[in-house]
């Protein structure tokens, strides 16, 4: 590397560089004071998490806020919750239970707006629907869908149960999804039968038939069908339709979660190696996503917020699903 090289990193390296926001952008922050604010999280972080936690529902409040050993990481130890009592029935038991809470707009234009009520009344019902699957608390669900309303019903029915969910990225091939079916354990395989993506239709369902064949683990395979040509079931022994699984009741039960129980199991896209499931337990991502949001991305009540990634990745788990619903905004 040449002199001029090394001495332009080592300017970047140490950029302090300050872009400050406009006034009336900085006026109606909901984060006012940054510096206050890191001041207070550093006096105590417990205390300054603690704070924050306490804007949530719990069935039990914690016993201790964290827990560091050097090698295990535990937050609001003994606190009892389900996520989706945050995220949907807090707001639907509300003045916001009309609220959008989603805003879809599909790829030949056609748009979906669905509140706060409606999206728990989904979610319920999908619920039941696994539950009727013999779905129960701690079975692993892998959710291999497009960029749907669906996709995130399938996500929060899991959470409601208790079921750990796995999102796979649609864009990703049958190898892909075969090897994090197999790595999580998965009895239960929510699929989209297509894709549509830069004006083309991709035949998903093809390649969960590839992902699945001679895989006696996966016990039923739930098919959310959006082309008019879909219809064949091809896994008929254990293929279920999605909508037959949303005729359930609409009232389904949150099941007590401890903070510290798994919520999801993303995997790492496996660039640089074999695909890791990351494990993500419920109190400490609830708490940390939602604050991130608020005070980072500054999102308040009245704000639509619109993230361009998908529930496969972390941010879309973050960012397009969790925080925004246990913020109670609109994405």
């Amino acid at each position: 590397m040449s002199a001029p090289e090394t001495e332009t990193i080592e300017k970047l390296s140490h950029e302090e560089s300050e872009y400050p926001p406009p006034k009336i952008v900085a006026e109606n922050a909901l984060l006012k004071d940054a510096k206050a604010e890191y001041e207070r999280w550093q006096a105590n972080p417990d205390v300054f998490w603690a704070s924050e936690a306490e804007k949530f529902v719990w069935l039990k409040k914690w016993d201790k806020v964290s827990s560091f050993d050097g090698v295990n990481h535990e937050w609001f130890v003994g606190g009892k919750t389900n996520i989706t009592l945050n995220m949907l029935d807090r707001h639907a038991e509300s003045d916001k239970k009309d609220k959008t809470a989603y805003i879809w707009l599909g790829e030949n234009g056609e748009e979906r707006k669905v509140s706060y009520q409606e999206l728990l009344k989904m979610v319920c019902r999908f619920a039941n629907g696994l539950k009727s699957l013999n779905v129960k608390k701690g079975d692993r669900v892998v959710v291999y869908m497009p960029l749907t309303i669906e996709g995130v019903v399938s996500m929060l029915a899991c959470a409601r149960i208790g079921a750990i969910h796995s999102v796979v990225y649609a864009g990703l091939g049958q190898a892909a999804l075969r090897d994090r079916i197999v790595d999580a354990d998965a009895k239960i395989l929510v699929a989209g039968d297509v894709g549509f993506r830069r004006g083309k239709t991709i035949d998903l369902q093809l390649i969960v038939d590839e992902a699945v064949k001679d895989l006696p683990s996966i016990e039923k395979i739930v098919i959310l069908r959006r082309s008019e040509s879909s219809g064949n079931k091809t896994n008929s022994d254990r293929e279920i339709d999605f909508s037959d699984l949303m005729k359930f009741p609409d009232e389904c039960k949150a099941e007590e979660m401890d903070a510290e129980d798994i919520l999801f199991i993303l995997y790492t896209s496996g660039t640089t190696g074999k695909p890791k499931g990351v494990v993500h337990a419920s109190g400490g991502y609830m708490v940390g996503t939602t604050y991130h949001l608020k005070n980072f991305f500054d999102v308040g009540d009245d704000d639509i917020f619109w993230c361009m990634s998908d529930i496969g990745w972390i941010v879309g788990h973050s960012y397009i699903v969790y925080a925004p619903l246990c913020a109670g905004a609109t994405t």
